[in-house]
């Protein structure tokens, strides 16, 4: 048994920087490195890319993430952990096998599954947002549950190298190593809560380091071009402290610290994850050196009998079009042209929107700001029920060229499918965590 080993987090969502997690990689001295790619609604969108083709249904970055941290976990012997596994964490093992192949080398590969709860979910189950059935909200294409500890915990005690999972709550993909290497049993609800405040902390990565975190006014942070992603030194009696490789950007210190430990909150005192329902109100932070936060408390009670499911559905097609109007009277102009579309369509979108960007398209308001600006982008969005409908909008959008008012330019369109997610509870009883080896 360990009594200390260093996790750090590569990656804080889909579509992060790729570098940070390679700086961690090779100057991290990282016994485990966490890529956390997966939101409610990238899950879903995964598993429409799934029904299209059944070999996909992963994260889209998978493979150019796994080429460039392959040698390097093996070279430095790290074991990685994924969530991007997305609606497909069996198709993505055998991507990492098939790139590993490539460049020669030798990997176990563990793949966690079982999240996949479409087939027992009933239309008829009332959401937790809406407090009606399900199939009042659209057509469902994904249900997932929010699995903890259990299928990594199988695959490391299987030696397994890389594990990528589908849907796990966030935390447990850090809780995971802590419980493997410190002989934790998961029924030690302290732990288990000490542990799920050290997973909270990192996993947003880049968030801990100073960048959601920063304000070139109120809270200045340097070097954000090579901003740092965090790793943590953690202790067997379940405390950390949280710092990030010397030479990169950003910073760790209490504001982001406690920032990060409050994001996606709501009840302090229970926190529900699948592992356990944590308290953050005992949590004690200290900054014991440059960019060291020391992170100990924390404690935790029973974990909740159900698991949270994040149901997909397809909730409308929206279409978009925009036209940028500059110099004098650019906001006049722009005005002018949100009126003639308005009444041009908002008869047949009546969720129709019309934003002026540059004025009020943020807060819906200026707050009584009087400065004239000289440049303003018009941004006019509605839902339709098809695509075809959807693509009036930008059609509409397109005719101000010639149709007036004067001088607009630059119009791009779109139309895009639109995911929704609504929420259920279902017994942790009838959802088994399961794992699948692979190996070259």
């Amino acid at each position: 048994m360990k009594q200390k080993i260093r996790i750090g987090c590569g990656a804080g969502f889909s579509g992060d920087r790729l570098e940070p997690a390679i700086v961690l990689a090779e100057k991290g001295e990282l016994d485990y490195l966490i890529l956390e790619c997966l939101a409610e609604r990238t899950i879903a969108l995964a598993q429409k890319r799934k029904l299209q083709d059944p070999t996909k249904g992963y994260d889209p970055l998978l493979e150019r993430r796994i080429e460039s941290l392959l040698p390097l976990l093996i070279q430095n012997n790290i074991r990685l952990i994924t969530n991007m596994g997305a609606a497909n964490p069996i198709a993505g093992a055998q991507k990492i096998l098939e790139i590993a192949q490539k460049q020669g080398l030798s990997i176990k590969v563990g793949a966690v599954y079982g999240d996949d709860v479409f087939e027992n979910v009933s239309p008829e189950t009332l959401a937790i947002e809406t407090n009606e059935p399900l199939s009042k909200s659209g057509e469902l294409i994904s249900a997932n549950a929010y699995l903890g500890v259990e299928g990594i915990l199988s695959a490391l005690q299987a030696d397994a190298q890389i594990i990528i999972t589908g849907r796990v709550a966030d935390p447990s993909l850090f809780l995971a190593p802590m419980i493997h290497e410190f002989s934790w049993t998961t029924n030690d609800y302290d732990l288990m809560g000490k542990g799920t405040v050290i997973g909270h902390l990192l996993e947003c990565a880049g968030h801990i380091t100073g960048g959601y975190f920063a304000d070139p006014i109120k809270k200045p942070v340097e070097n954000m071009d090579k901003l740092g992603h965090p790793f943590a030194d953690v202790f067997e009696d379940g405390s950390a402290i949280i710092s990030k490789v010397e030479g990169t950007g950003g910073v760790v210190n209490l504001q982001t610290a406690k920032e990060q430990l409050l994001y996606e909150v709501i009840n302090p005192h229970e926190y529900y994850t699948p592992d356990v329902i944590a308290d953050f109100t005992t949590v004690y932070l200290k900054e014991i050196g440059e960019d060291q936060i020391q992170v100990t408390g924390g404690t935790g009670k029973a974990k909740p009998p159900t698991y949270k499911v994040s149901v997909g559905y397809k909730a409308f097609y929206l279409g978009e079009g925009e036209i940028a109007y500059a110099g004098a009277s650019a906001l006049d102009r722009a005005q002018l042209a949100g009126e003639i579309i308005e009444k041009r369509l908002k008869p047949q979108f009546p969720e129709l929107r019309i934003d002026y960007i540059g004025s009020s398209a943020i807060h819906r308001t200026n707050f009584g700001n009087t400065s004239i600006p000289y440049e303003i982008r018009l941004r006019v969005a509605g839902k339709a029920s098809n695509s075809s409908d959807a693509a009036l909008i930008g059609e509409e959008v397109e005719a101000l060229y010639t149709n007036g008012p004067a001088g607009g330019g630059g119009v791009r369109k779109y139309v895009t499918e639109v995911i929704g997610i609504v929420s259920i509870l279902l017994d942790r009883k009838d959802i088994q965590p399961k794992v699948q080896l692979f190996e070259c």
